[in-house]
């Protein structure tokens, strides 16, 4: 891995045209079968929502992806989001990345995961290994 510096940025669409088979297999890989992200009915029902959408684990798996397919799998030291609004069926979500800071050794990098109306969906902050 190169060694990075503030204002490195890095990009990448993750994921085009969510579907529903997206988000079943995510339910079954994560063992996370709440209704609301595979079940129309108990989403519209139970929580109000116009349909199912995606766990909010499952966008920030995709954003953690773009990291280590940007800083390499054993680059990184701490990770953490929050989730900032919904993914439904149909969304495309694209994350970015930029460096602010390096200390250290350790490179603080600021993530979010934007849909393809440039809405966040995750927004947060990783550290990295600079060499």
């Amino acid at each position: 891995m190169a060694e990075l510096k503030v204002g490195d940025t890095h990009e990448a669409v993750m994921v085009e045209n969510i579907t529903r088979t997206h988000i079943v297999k995510y339910a079954g890989a994560s063992g996370d079968f709440n209704p609301l992200h595979h079940d129309d009915e108990a989403a519209k029902n139970m929580a109000g929502y116009p349909g199912v959408f995606a766990h909010g684990m499952y966008s920030m798996g995709l954003t953690g992806r773009m990291l280590t397919d940007w800083l390499g799998p054993t680059a990184l030291t701490n990770f953490g989001v929050r989730f900032t609004k919904q993914v439904w069926p149909g969304d495309t979500l694209t994350s970015r990345a930029e460096v602010t800071d390096v200390q250290d050794g350790i490179a603080t990098i600021k993530v979010v995961t934007v849909n393809q109306d440039g809405e966040s969906v995750v927004e947060g902050e990783a550290k990295a290994k600079t060499d």
